[in-house]
């Protein structure tokens, strides 16, 4: 039976706010427990792992004396993620310890969790994907889709929709698919049989239930498939409801037959027989007396609040806040709909100015919460209805106006409703008509989909979803139709599973409530069995309990050919439907004349040499669209009412209703999310999710007094600190007359395309900031929360997009804590510190900082008094909006008659010294990078932006005495802010012509007439600069430039490399392709030995390989850079080169990339990113544990990345906590933990090695392969058949295997001469120059970089600077031909086993030596 919601009330009243209101309605149970995410007989199929159940992991089971229950063990294991506080002993029981031999000391007491845990390289996690996939099929004439994952989604939707018997034809599909395990097959078979029980329930039909006993009999016995209890519980439900007397005699008896004697208590494990089943099976199969019921699952602490009564609310006057009537916020002039559809979300808030809601009970703000998240599209649709009610009432309908978009959009949303309501009634006729035309074909593949939302729903879900695109993209120049189906498919499966996930959960809560009323009912039978249920979920091996295997499929996402299909067919339907009306004057009459357009068409353009389609919309939309900022609209984008969700699993945590993901993934990137999900099973996330809680509980309100200043500057529209005008005075370039110079008019083009630009910008910024302000202005009286997740690297992030700490100075000005402390004496002096700080006074000495604040106490009292009209003190700072929070906060504790008992709610901010070098200079033990990055104590703070602007300063002064021409140029000019932003990225991975960027900006803005001054352009004095801050870098950080190429080393073999598996898997291939030479087909191969290898003739020439063939053994190569980061959380890089797929639509043929994990990896990508990656995760790591440990202190922690915020008062404990934890990570060997992890993670691999050509071991190699016929794949295969001879245990195969001969053991004997490195090595080194970004293809770069780019040679660049462009590139003058007298160098490929290069050797800085450094931040 489908659930059909109910309509949300459109806002909620404060006045109105109590137990009735606050409770859902109960709805009519659809589906029993196993649809609770919490199940382990779920139908959906989260990667687990066999867990490992220790004692403190179980939760204990009260006991009676009059009953005695077991639980069984999938009820017995409790969430590995989270902590259970009940204790061991039985409170009934005295706690006793026996005596004696047998007594057993108490067990040691946890690590807290800011603590690492212990490491042990050999249980690495690691998920084994299945490398045979299953090939994709045809379209069946039943209009079944061909690939597994698109079959699974079909089939997990038809019993979404209780269409079983298409998902019945999908399962017989699926039956007869030659590689689909068992497993699965009864998985999915069990869930079949659930959803008819469901089905019997509601449709007490015999003929039904007849055809289930029927599909038992034929689809699983009669196939060979093994059921399970699960099964067997169905069967035994069916009969229940089918039969009566002899005939239910005669089912029970033969069902229960089936299962061992073991198994038959189990069968009410699975949570399908009730306690009148269980009564009645027990009367008619007497020999099974074993059976016995479960106690229930134990009530959570949510189900538990959602039965109790709600606490007593606190009373409206309580609520009330000393506070006047705020005006409104200036609306910047937009058509669009974003403002006014953000302002209509906000306006609960309306009604409750004035009260804060924190004081409500916790389940009534969970409500408010909830409801906030919920009714973001029924509210569309209804102020979308009562714009349009209200304009048709002031009778503006006519033809003098067009009238406002949003009451158009309704009748878009009526127009469109009846389109999809007419499609919803062809569904039926397709899916029944047994010659289906092509139309009918596309109708079964998108209509399930489809059918799990209404058609209103849709239709506002699909104008919403095409108007923010458009937004985002640029309405004015149109959007390509594969952008545009792609943002309108995931806004609709997002929307499809926010409302599947609403249905679950009311089911779950329904299924509870009838557990807990029969509980009530009658005593519990006892059950004597704690058997597991069988995991339909991927389990790790017996013999490595940390190896898990992939899952065969995945739907927890639609697959890309169903977004096509369904996004195609939304969009179509929207064309068809969205008309706007156009108003012109009429040329002759000159009256105003209306006519109905389409608001959007669809055409095609080509590009590079393709058609692509685009979607242009109408002029006048265009109109009303143009200034649009971009915006989702969502509630469940704005801080939430209450504490977030605690993260429990991997979509479970966070907002209250709309499930968010604990990662940040890209859409098709599926290895970060099985690793992921694997470490969730086994308990490695713990401490990550967290850390992620405790930066969630950090409670916030807006700082008022900021606030009324910035509302103030706001609407009076005039240019304050970052805030733009409203109206810019930008002149427009004059055009040129009197000339025929094209040019000239080409050139003003371009100026005016510049003022256009600039003002479209600053009107966007300030679109932008109008929605960050009403933000504010609705949370101005409450309490509020960031829920945070991560990306792939474990850095944390807050989810509601537009207002929150990591905003930019306004928006950090407007926050502050919402709980306060008392300053104290040190509280006071970080309170000025922290004023210094902000206002730019950051690398003086505490002392200094705090004497700054208080010799500035008059300009700190006129900033606070006359903010806006006195002297603008506060303007004059590097962030001025946290300047004038700072000084609000010091006036007021310095007016008070002690300072140091003022509760401060300013959060004080404590930034680290380029973190990113601090753990680079701890890694590579470098003493004088740690002393320039504060890790060395100092009475004063070290600037490592000023230690390498001296170092370039003084490679310019050695160039300067050398007559570089470039360094006359640019002497006297170097400032620690030209190098500041190179260094601080150069760590993360910027790539030279990202820095020369950098740098070029900070030259054009401190000397915009430097090339007219000293007649060098500035790009090349760009370059020239960039190039000195690279190896200043490098001369600095030797140790980190060691550890950053070793890094790159390791990347660059891994990414060459074959796992075992795969090793196997193309020797078991007849060949490596179909389009190669069958192995039987090759003539036999000798394997050569040491003893006839010289026996060999010579005659002989080697074959070469196809270049085909080459590349299919090289697409082999799938082993992405995977690591696991100090706090346990598998990081896996997600760059491949993903393939594309040819879809077929009702708009046009779509080509679209398909991510799939047999992709290979993209090894430039990988490797570039490998360095900066494994840094960020460091300080993510760092970052956790100190929140970890802040808040088992008791202290308020934020973080904005290497930037902590706490309490003035809590600063030196927190300055302690991250000292503590760095030196905590970095006091064991995180280069040697690597190391080990990567030796146990890729034992057994091979990898493609490369020597120079030219050398001895490279004449070697080429006279052994000169004396056979032996291509690299033979070769391959016979390294892999030497390694296993000498990993034998029988010396006589050893001594095989040594007596072997093959590229890897010839390479043996030159081991002191070593493999050259992969091209790519050079380019990761901390201060190499690297041309190519990471977000970059190999073909976008085949040419050479020129001199002129890279600054080099002086003479060159004098050259080339005299010859345009187009010349250089006639005489080839780059890189290549210019460097004298070095030959390009050839390498030789050969297979070796997959080794890692010795750690590079440490330097003398010890990491605890940092204990000491109160620089470290501050």
């Amino acid at each position: 039976m489908l659930l059909r919601h109910r309509p949300a009330p459109r806002s909620l009243s404060i006045s109105h706010i109590n137990i009735n209101t606050l409770r859902r309605p109960q709805l009519p149970l659809r589906h029993r427990s196993f649809l609770s995410e919490d199940s382990l007989t779920s139908g959906r199929r989260p990667l687990a792992t066999q867990l490992k159940l220790a004692s403190w992991r179980r939760k204990p089971t009260p006991t009676s004396p009059s009953c005695v229950t077991r639980r069984p063990l999938a009820t017995a294991i409790d969430d590995p993620m989270r902590q259970d506080d009940i204790p061991f002993s039985d409170p009934s029981r005295p706690h006793h310890i026996p005596s004696g031999s047998y007594a057993q000391p108490p067990p040691p007491p946890p690590l807290p969790l800011y603590h690492l845990r212990a490491f042990d390289p050999a249980t690495t996690l690691q998920v084994k994907v299945q490398d045979d996939d299953l090939q994709r099929s045809r379209l069946t004439p039943q209009g079944l889709p061909g690939g597994i994952d698109e079959m699974m989604s079909v089939f997990d939707a038809c019993l979404d929709v209780n269409k079983l018997e298409r998902a019945g034809l999908v399962l017989e599909r699926l039956g007869n698919w030659a590689g689909m395990p068992y497993a699965d097959l009864i998985s999915l078979h069990n869930q079949y049989l659930r959803a008819g029980i469901d089905r019997a329930l509601n449709q007490p039909q015999s003929r039904w239930a007849q055809s289930l006993h029927k599909w038992f009999e034929l689809k699983i016995r009669g196939k060979g498939i093994p059921h399970t209890t699960e099964t067997i519980a169905c069967m035994l439900k069916m009969s229940l409801l089918s039969a009566r007397g002899p005939r239910l005699t005669r089912l029970v008896t033969r069902y229960l037959d089936m299962l061992p004697e073991q198994d038959m208590s189990s069968v009410l494990d699975a949570g399908i027989l009730n306690q009148q089943d269980f009564g009645t099976i027990t009367a008619i199969y007497r020999p099974a007396s074993n059976l016995a019921t479960q106690e229930p699952d134990s009530i959570t602490a949510d189900e538990e609040g959602e039965e109790d009564p709600l606490a007593e609310s606190a009373p409206l006057e309580d609520m009330k806040s000393d506070s006047k009537p705020v005006p409104e916020v200036l609306a910047v002039p937009q058509k669009g709909l974003g403002l006014k559809t953000l302002r209509s979300v906000l306006s609960f808030f309306d009604q409750i100015e004035g009260k804060d809601l924190s004081k409500l009970s916790a389940d009534e703000r969970r409500e408010i919460q909830a409801r906030l998240e919920q009714d973001c599209v029924e509210g569309a649709i209804e102020r979308w209805r009562e714009e349009n009610q209200a304009l048709a009432k002031m009778g503006r309908s006519t033809a003098a106006a067009a009238g406002p978009l949003n009451s158009q959009l309704y009748d878009w949303q009526l127009s469109l409703e009846k389109k999809l309501e007419h499609e919803f009634d062809l569904f039926e006729e397709s899916e029944t008509r047994e010659k289906k035309t092509p139309e009918d074909l596309e109708r079964c593949l998108y209509a399930p989909f489809m059918r799990q939302s209404t058609p209103a729903r849709l239709a506002a879900v699909t104008i919403i979803g095409v108007l923010n695109t458009l937004a985002h993209q640029g309405a004015d120049k149109g959007v390509s139709l594969a952008t545009l189906l792609t943002h309108l498919s995931r806004v609709v499966e997002e929307d499809v599973r926010f409302q599947k996930r609403q249905r679950e959960e009311k089911a779950r809560k329904a299924q509870f409530r009838l557990q807990r009323l029969q509980r009530t009912k009658g005593p519990m039978q006892p059950s004597t069995s704690n058997a597991p249920q069988p995991s339909e979920t991927p389990t790790a091996t017996q013999e490595e309990p940390h190896v898990v295997k992939a899952p065969t499929y995945d739907n927890t996402l639609w697959p890309v050919l169903i977004r096509a299909k369904v996004g195609a067919q939304l969009l179509s339907a929207l064309l068809e439907a969205a008309k706007i009306k156009v108003v012109r004057e009429h040329p002759e009459t000159k009256t105003l004349v209306s006519q109905m357009q389409p608001a959007l068409a669809r055409t095609t353009i080509h590009r590079r040499g393709k058609k692509v389609g685009l979607v242009m919309p109408n002029k006048v939309l265009v109109d009303l669209m143009k200034r649009e900022p971009s915006g989702d609209y969502l509630a469940r984008h704005l801080p939430m009412l209450v504490e977030p969700r605690p993260w429990s699993k991997f979509d479970r945590g966070g907002f209250l209703e709309f499930p968010s993901q604990l990662v940040r993934i890209k859409n098709g990137e599926r290895d970060q999310k099985i690793y992921a999900e694997a470490a969730i099973q086994r308990g490695d996330l713990d401490q990550v999710s967290k850390g992620l809680d405790v930066l969630g509980r950090t409670a916030w309100r807006v700082n008022r007094p900021v606030f009324d200043v910035m509302l103030e500057a706001w609407n009076s529209g005039e240019k304050l600190a970052n805030i733009p005008p409203l109206n810019p005075n930008i002149p427009i370039p004059e055009e040129p007359h009197g000339t025929d110079d094209p040019m000239a008019r080409r050139e003003w083009l371009r100026r005016v395309k510049l003022v256009e630009n600039e003002k479209s910008g600053l009107h966007s910024e300030r679109c932008f900031m109008n929605f960050q302000l009403d933000i504010a202005r609705a949370f101005r009286d409450q309490t509020f929360y960031f829920p945070h997740n991560m990306d792939f690297r474990g850095r944390a992030y807050p989810i509601p997009a537009y207002l929150n700490h990591m905003g930019a100075d306004h928006v950090r000005g407007l926050l502050r804590f919402a709980n306060g402390k008392e300053l104290g004496e040190n509280g006071l002096r970080w309170l000025k510190v922290q004023l210094a700080n902000v206002f730019g006074y950051d690398k003086a000495s505490l002392d200094e900082r705090e004497a700054f604040a208080t010799d500035h106490i008059e300009d700190i009292t006129d900033s606070v008094t006359n903010p806006l009209t006195g002297r603008r003190w506060w303007l004059k700072a590097e962030d001025p909006w946290q300047c004038l929070a700072a000084c609000f906060e010091l006036k007021a504790a310095l007016d008070c008659p002690d300072p140091t008992k003022y509760v401060s709610y300013l959060p004080v901010h404590q930034d680290g010294t380029c973190n990113g070098l601090q753990h680079y200079a701890a890694l590579g033990g470098d003493r004088w990078g740690a002393q320039q990055v504060n890790l060395l104590p100092g009475d004063r703070p070290a600037d490592v932006y000023s230690a390498v602007a001296d170092l370039v300063k003084a490679g310019i002064a050695e160039d300067l005495a050398a007559g570089n021409f470039m360094a006359q140029a640019v002497d006297g000019k170097i400032t620690r802010k030209v190098v500041k932003q190179t260094v601080m990225t150069n760590v993360y991975g910027v790539t030279f012509i990202g820095a020369k960027a950098q740098v070029l900006k900070q030259i054009d803005a401190a000397y915009p007439n430097i090339e007219s001054e000293t007649g060098v352009a500035s790009t090349v004095l760009a370059s020239y600069i960039a190039t000195k801050i690279f190896k200043a870098l490098s001369t600095m950080f030797r140790g980190a430039h060691d550890i950053q190429y070793w890094l790159g080393e390791c990347a660059g073999r891994v990414c060459r490399a074959l796992t075992p598996e795969q090793l196997s898997r193309v020797a078991n291939e007849g060949s490596t392709t179909s389009g190669t030479v069958p192995k039987k087909a090759r003539p036999s191969l000798k394997i050569s030995t040491k003893a006839n290898a010289k026996k060999t003739t010579r005659k002989t020439k080697q074959k070469p390989d196809s270049a085909a063939a080459m590349s299919d053994l090289l697409n082999q190569f799938r082993s992405s850079i995977v690591w696991t980061t100090p706090l346990r959380m598998p990081i896996v890089q997600p760059y491949r080169k993903n393939g594309s797929r040819v879809i077929s639509t009702c708009l046009q043929d779509l080509t679209l990339q398909v991510p799939e994990r047999s992709d290979p990896v993209n090894r430039r990508k990988q490797l570039q990113a490998f360095p900066p990656n494994f840094i960020h995760s460091l300080d993510a790591s760092h970052m956790l544990l100190s929140a970890l440990e802040c808040d088992e202190l008791g202290l308020s922690f934020a973080a904005v990345h290497d930037s902590f915020w706490t309490h003035a008062a809590d600063v030196d404990v927190m300055n302690r906590v991250l000292r503590d934890a760095f030196v905590r990570i970095h006091r064991e060997d995180v280069i040697g933990r690597l190391a080990s992890e990567f030796e146990a993670r890729y034992r057994g691999s091979i990898y493609l090695a490369k020597v120079q050509r030219n050398t001895d071991i490279e004449r070697r190699i080429a006279s052994f392969r000169s004396k056979r016929r032996a291509n690299m794949r033979e070769e391959l295969l016979e390294e892999r058949e030497r390694q296993r001879l000498l990993a034998s245990s029988d010396p006589k195969e050893v001594q095989k295997g040594l007596d072997m001969v093959t590229p890897a053991s010839i390479y043996e004997e030159f081991s002191p001469e070593p493999v050259a490195s992969n091209d790519e090595i050079s380019e990761v080194a901390l201060g190499s120059i690297t041309s190519r970004s990471h977000d970059e293809t190999e073909d976008e770069h085949n040419s050479t970089e020129s001199p002129l780019e890279r600054g080099e040679d002086p003479e060159t660049v004098k050259e080339l600077m005299d010859i345009s462009h187009f010349e250089a590139t006639l005489k080839k003058m780059t890189a290549a031909t210019t460097t004298k007298g070095e030959p390009s160098v050839g390498y030789v490929s050969f297979w070796l086993p997959l080794t890692f290069p010795p750690i590079p050797a440490k330097g003398d800085f010890d990491v605890e030596e940092l204990l000491g450094s109160k620089y470290f931040f501050s």
